[in-house]
């Protein structure tokens, strides 16, 4: 049951954070970001925000500095969006799995070239 509970605030938490990091967070720095999950404690207490960001490692790096800068107004927001008793901390992480992806359909594109055209 807890699970179900972790699973669905998570999703909530993903949607209202996306909406608060394209409309009020306003910060030069940031890159063009997608969050891509985020996985919940079981006491709710903790947040790990996974994110995708197009750009170089610099970007990236840039982008997790703006992040962890503008944490306590991401929390107020988010605070007055979703009705939890406490808002939980969020840790931002790059999630590398959207640019693994990629990579392995990219090598798979240039096997399935050379088979037609040896």
């Amino acid at each position: 049951m807890a699970k179900v509970r972790t699973g669905r605030v998570g999703e909530q938490i993903k949607k209202e954070l996306s909406l608060i990091l394209q409309t009020e967070f306003k910060d030069p720095r940031m890159g063009f970001t997608t969050i891509t999950g985020v996985e919940m404690t079981n006491d709710l207490s903790q947040a790990k925000v996974y994110l995708s960001v197009m750009g170089s490692d610099q970007q990236r790096e840039e982008t997790l500095k703006a992040l962890s800068r503008g944490n306590g107004f991401i929390r107020s927001e988010l605070s007055k969006r979703v009705r939890l008793r406490i808002v939980p901390e969020l840790i931002f992480q790059i999630d590398s799995s959207v640019a693994y992806g990629s990579r392995i359909e990219e090598l798979i594109h240039k096997i399935n070239e050379e088979k037609e055209h040896p």
